[in-house]
């Protein structure tokens, strides 16, 4: 570094606030480790200590861990702070966090509702026959014997549709009995298709892409470009540079490489102290019975048991979703983020007296779940043999993305952005289908929000499904969501123009095991 960098105010105030945030990431203490293990090595020498250091710190591979941890620190930064951008009107949108503190209050009563109709707790200490029944079938729970009959989901999509809707901009006034139509009303700014294009220009400028034809001809010696792409991949692997593989995701990933690109990208590979604390969290399931157990339990069996895509991963994400319910590192990052809300309960342990110690976060994720929630997870079987992999990069998707699908904010990743994007893009290019369903009485993102909050599990093909979420973390955007849904009611115009019920609407919708999601969006994209 040159002398003037070295004096330079705002770089010094940066690497000092790096400095100090990196001891709170979760693979510092591993690297603190190696790092102490190799100043003690006799690679490093006293009388030179900086040059040797550094060459040690190269040659070992932790330079790059160093890199990456910076990285992911970075993109952290981009998740918590506010971005100036998001708000130029210099518009009051606290009303939005009101909504969301609102939303969670109501929630919570209903659970505490349920609770006191079924006359069960919020949380106890297991019995310990519960707990060794628990342990014995932890790798078959869908064997254990548990009448769910009176539970049911706390809300689902449409519900949360309703909340959106209700939400109003104080000073936007509207005429007596109007029905909300749309988010036109909420000033957060939204992208134009000509600025997705400018984002996107892997999509936009037409450039070969896998899941479009993975056996077009290879522009270098390769049988095809799928196999191109899958050796340059794992070029990327060896480079273990999360900044490339999140580049790489971008065009694609070959389906035996995606898992370990995702787990580079978003810092989730599993370290020795990672496979620790996820048998702490199995611990926690066997030593609590809490009440959002049976909701997670009920949910599985209503969504991805009944889906001939996941119904054989039952049992792991019975594990992976119970796990995270008692994972408290979920926490903190979601009731922290500025522009959601961040309720918490307190449950006292039953039987046992109000003292600190009896009292825990209800529940310790601070996530309750709701009728589709474990989709969320569902793909991630398809990339992971270990639950235990599966489940840290499961989490990390969820910290960065899924969060904002179900809760009420101003960010411009949030799901409130996403409605008003969907709403506009539909207007400016497909003004017709617009104007068809205004006829109707029909708000075009009741049709499509399911796949909104969703991400599109559940409704695309797995391997579809996979590419999309590819471009999520390549382009570090949920934008592709919103365009996706767009462009499959183009795509489907023709029928949805000649249909005027809901009910036959849903029904030209219903089936999107047809689509392929890389062409379809390049031709949305590409430049006239």
């Amino acid at each position: 570094m040159s002398e003037g960098k070295e004096n330079d105010p705002e770089l010094k105030k940066t690497a000092k606030k790096l400095a100090e945030e990196i001891q709170n990431m979760t693979n510092y203490k591993n690297l603190y480790r190696e790092i102490q293990r190799l100043v003690a090595s006799p690679a490093v020498r006293k009388d030179d200590f900086k040059n040797t250091l550094i060459e040690a710190l190269t040659s070992e591979g932790l330079e790059t861990e160093i890199r990456n941890t910076v990285f992911h620190w970075k993109r952290a930064q981009k998740l918590t702070e506010p971005n100036d951008n998001v708000n130029p009107y210099s518009v009051d949108l606290s009303y939005l966090k009101k909504a969301q503190i609102q939303w969670e209050r109501r929630i919570q009563k209903s659970l505490n509702s349920m609770c006191n109709e079924l006359n069960v707790p919020l949380a106890r200490i297991r019995p310990t026959a519960d707990r060794e029944e628990l342990a014995e079938k932890w790798n078959e729970l869908s064997t254990c014997d548990i009448d769910l009959s009176q539970y049911r989901p706390l809300y689902a999509p449409k519900d949360f549709l309703e909340v959106l809707f209700s939400v109003r901009d104080p000073a936007f006034k509207k005429q007596p009995n109007e029905l909300n139509w749309e988010f036109s009303h909420i000033q957060i700014p939204v992208k134009t298709l000509a600025q997705l294009r400018d984002v996107y220009t892997e999509l936009s400028e037409g450039v070969a892409l896998l899941g479009v034809n993975g056996n077009i001809p290879s522009c270098s010696n390769y049988p095809n470009f799928e196999a191109e792409r899958t050796h340059l991949g794992e070029k990327v692997l060896q480079s273990n540079h999360a900044p490339i593989a999140q580049e790489f995701l971008k065009r694609g990933s070959p389906r035996e490489l995606r898992g370990r690109l995702w787990s580079l990208v978003l810092g989730s590979v599993v370290k020795e102290n990672d496979v620790e604390y996820y048998q702490e969290l199995k611990g926690m399931v066997l030593q609590y019975d809490i009440m959002v157990d049976k909701l997670i339990i009920k949910d599985v069996q209503l969504t991805a048991s009944n889906d001939d895509q996941y119904f054989v991963f039952e049992d792991v994400l019975y594990k992976t979703m119970l796990s995270f319910s008692r994972d408290s590192e979920v926490l903190a990052p979601v009731t922290t983020d500025k522009s959601a809300g961040g309720l918490v309960i307190h449950a006292v342990l039953q039987g046992k007296p109000a003292t600190l110690e009896n009292t825990l976060v209800f529940p310790p994720s601070g996530v309750i779940p709701f009728h589709g929630f474990t989709m969320y997870a569902t793909p991630f079987c398809y990339l992971y043999d270990d639950p235990c992999a599966m489940y840290f990069t499961f989490r990390a998707f969820y910290l960065r993305y899924w969060f904002r699908l179900h809760t009420v904010s101003s960010h411009e990743q949030g799901i409130v952005a996403l409605c008003l994007l969907f709403e506009r893009l539909l207007q400016c290019h497909e003004p017709h289908l617009w104007a068809h369903f205004r006829n109707l009485h029909i708000q075009p993102i009741k049709i499509v929000f399911k796949w909104l909050m969703r991400g599109f599990s559940g409704h695309l093909p797995p391997e579809q499904l996979l590419y999309l979420w590819d471009l999520v973390l390549g382009y570090d955007s949920l934008e592709i969501i919103a365009l996706l849904a767009v462009t499959i009611l183009s795509f489907r115009k023709e029928n949805l123009l000649q249909v005027n019920t809901m009910h036959n609407i849903e029904a030209v919708l219903a089936d999107l095991s047809s689509l392929k999601v890389m062409p379809l969006l390049q031709l949305s994209l590409l430049k006239d």
